[in-house]
């Protein structure tokens, strides 16, 4: 009888996007990323917001393994921030990002991303347009266990 044979490791992830179905990808990928609030960053000369996380592999779960791994994420375009929610004289705070949504503006391709994180905490960024990129930068190690989260009254999910 044949022993099973190890899973496959992961190939980093380098995603793209240019559109509201991109940034739909890119914001599956990062659901419950974990991140501190002092590796969120606004670059105003360059027009960039970028942060660090640790990203749960959602792509490994149903393969049995529950890993993280060290990943960044930047949007490009960005005309300004705004913060709700979030304690920046705290950087030493976690926040666990749940979404990434676009909202479109009166002028098209400019509009508004939305971080959305447990908690109601959320991060809108004023965009030109949707250009963001998501890359695993490193390690990636075993957790012992796969974020969930309660569904309330109305079937959304809850924090």
């Amino acid at each position: 009888m044949d022993s099973p044979k190890p899973p496959a490791p992961t190939q980093p992830l380098r995603l793209l996007a240019l559109d509201a179905e991109d940034l739909a990808l890119v914001s599956a990928h990062v659901q419950d990323a974990l991140l501190r609030v002092g590796d969120l960053a606004y670059l105003p000369r360059m027009k960039r917001f970028a942060l660090v996380a640790s990203r749960f592999d959602w792509t490994a779960q149903p393969g049995g393994r529950l890993e993280r791994c060290l990943s960044g994420l930047h949007f490009e375009t960005v005309r300004g921030v705004r913060y709700a929610g979030v304690a920046r004289d705290r950087p030493d705070g976690v926040l666990e990002l749940l979404a990434l949504v676009f909202e479109p503006g009166a002028m098209a391709p400019e509009g508004r991303i939305r971080l959305v994180f447990a908690g109601g905490a959320t991060i809108l960024l004023d965009v030109d347009c949707i250009e963001a990129q998501l890359c695993d930068l490193g390690p990636r190690w075993p957790v012992s266990f796969c974020p969930t989260h309660k569904l309330d009254e109305d079937g959304g999910a809850g924090s």
